[in-house]
């Protein structure tokens, strides 16, 4: 079986990425072989479209409701199920896998799409190829091609496998508001030893790049009625903030994990500010507390803290509920803090809660009702023995996020990398104002936070001729309470699009939709049940009307009429 071509086809517009591969396969045996079709893909992206074609006829995928879709295949497969086409593959990766018998001498094209909107970390975007084609390829190519109206600031490309030979087969042609980059080896630039077939293409391809910002209140674009707004100032005042470490020594932390938790915060103590406060909680079935109020982040509170860190071990039981409690306490009470700062609790556990209160119902409305709307609250769960559902649903009812740290060599990198995105934030109360009448289908418009280096994404879907779109952020910086105003230009900004060859033409709309069902979700798994399922209706409906495999959908994979029928393709989720 050789895989004599393969096409990464990547169309940035905007940071919304429309990427396509195509794997032509041929099988030079003299019987029927099995070709096997692999992709990994971003976890942050949804597939939108998968097609196999054996000596040109076309066997398409078709997305469909989840239950419809799992209830046509258990039919089809009586004889139990077998499992499905994606799975998770590491923190950032989810695996797509397929594959088909064909006959002796016979060809077959497989061809996937999937999309996603860029999310600004740390100041830049990131796109994500993974590279493993296992074989060498005669014809092998990646394709990116970026357009960004408000310029380019910074590109950079950066790959796990690159050799000086390699380095020879990548190009970059880039202008103000287009780049271009190629990456095209020859079969002699992919081999890893002269005398083998071995292969260097085997890891990642990215590429990192940000825009240029002029406008204070953002850049707003337009494409066919629907509008996206983009909002990520710089150079403010960094807020001081007040953060309580709640961190985890149960037996099952012992070891490894234990060390690398003290690593992490021993890194993250460093970058502190001066003007922050901080505290640690530690907890197994006791809870204790570091110091009995917040102290200023001076050198000697550092350096006892330090101290204390390096003295961390696990045994015992699990006591989030009394640990998050604490937490809150110790915030609630504090004295001298700054006026104007964050408060923020974090969470670091690897376990479930058997220790003190261990229903998760009655720990999430114990801290809700302890937490009221005033701090933020970070759960980030360590390895694959914590109720990952608890502790999202947890963060994402008390204005956080929650994380899954994956248990391996990089956790102590994983912590602190997640840490330096939330240690600097520069405005909260971020209210983003639009003409009520003139918009339908708003995004989510009002932020508790905004750190440095992130962006506010809003998108929405014009009503009626508007020529001007007037917008309004209302916000707080640390000095000040903000207001920034921007009317944009209806056709001048339509303009920008018209004449881009390689746009697909609805692309705000379907980032529009994008950013629509992935907000859905999120607010479905801290929403009441009654809730839930109309937020789910809305999102199933918008993934079929966009065909996304989203967690609510499913992508029926047909197949010669010799073969066993109709795989299923899933989207997996973190909590699984």
């Amino acid at each position: 079986i050789e895989i004599y071509s393969l096409h990464v086809d990547c169309k940035v517009t905007s940071r919304f990425a429309h990427t396509v591969i195509t794997s032509r396969i041929v099988n030079r045996a003299n019987e029927s072989r099995e070709a096997t079709f692999e992709v990994e893909l971003p976890k942050t992206a949804f597939i939108t479209n998968f097609s196999m074609s054996i000596d040109g006829k076309v066997y398409p995928g078709v997305i469909k409701e989840k239950a419809a879709a799992q209830k046509e295949y258990d039919t089809a497969v009586s004889r139990g199920q077998s499992a499905g086409l994606v799975k998770i593959r590491d923190r950032k990766l989810e695996l797509f896998h397929v594959s088909v018998s064909i006959a002796a001498a016979s060809k077959v094209t497989f061809e996937l799409t999937y999309e996603e909107l860029l999310k600004r970390q740390l100041g830049k975007f990131e796109l994500l190829i993974k590279v493993r084609p296992k074989q060498l390829v005669k014809h092998f190519q990646i394709d990116v091609h970026i357009f960004e109206p408000q310029g380019i600031r910074l590109l950079e490309t950066d790959s796990t496998f690159m050799t000086n030979e390699l380095t020879e087969a990548l190009t970059k042609v880039q202008n103000e508001t287009k780049a271009h980059i190629l990456f095209k080896p020859t079969i002699d630039q992919q081999r890893a030893n002269p005398e083998l077939d071995d292969t260097l293409l085997n890891g990642d391809f990215v590429v990192h790049y940000d825009v240029k910002r002029e406008a204070t209140a953002g850049d707003i674009q337009i494409v066919n009625g629907y509008f996206v707004h983009y909002f990520a100032p710089s150079e403010m005042p960094v807020f001081p903030k007040n953060v309580i470490f709640v961190i985890d020594r149960s037996g099952s932390m012992a070891g490894r994990k234990i060390e690398q938790t003290r690593d992490a915060l021993l890194k993250i103590l460093q970058d502190l500010r001066p003007e922050d406060h901080f505290g640690f909680i530690t907890f197994s079935n006791t809870v204790v507390e570091w110091k009995s109020s917040l102290l200023p982040a001076t050198q000697e509170n550092v350096a006892s803290a330090a101290a204390f860190v390096q003295t961390l071990s696990a045994r015992g039981g699990t006591d989030i509920n009394g640990a998050l409690l604490s937490a809150v306490g110790a915030l609630d009470k504090a004295k001298d803090l700054p006026e104007r700062s964050v408060s923020m609790v974090i969470l670091l556990t690897d376990g479930q809660p058997t220790s003190g209160e261990t229903n998760v119902e009655e720990i999430q409305e114990n801290i809700q009702k302890a937490i009221n709307g005033k701090y933020a609250l970070f759960c980030l769960g360590f390895g694959f023995d914590v109720s990952y559902k608890f502790l999202e649903k947890m963060a994402l009812s008390n204005g956080g996020i929650a994380r899954r740290i994956y248990e391996n060599a990089d956790a102590a990198l994983q912590l602190q990398g997640f840490y330096q995105e939330v240690a600097t934030p520069i405005l909260m109360k971020i209210e983003m104002q639009y003409p009520e009448n003139a918009i339908e289908g708003l995004t989510r418009n009002s932020f508790t936070l905004f750190f440095e280096g992130s962006e506010i994404v809003v998108s929405g879907k014009i009503r009626n001729e508007l020529d001007l779109l007037p917008v309004e952020i209302k916000a707080q910086s640390h000095t000040s309470d903000l207001t920034l105003k921007e009317e944009a230009n209806v056709k001048e900004k339509e303009q920008i699009f018209q004449d881009q060859r390689y746009i697909f033409g609805n692309f705000i709309e379907r980032l529009w939709a994008y950013l629509t069902i992935q907000q859905l979700l999120e607010k479905a798994i801290s929403a009441p049940e009654e809730d839930q399922k109309a937020l789910e209706a809305q999102a199933l409906e918008l993934s079929l009307q966009y065909s996304f495999v989203t967690p609510l959908t499913s992508m029926v994979v047909t197949k010669p009429a010799d073969q066993q029928q109709g795989e299923l393709a899933n989207k997996p989720t973190e909590a699984g």
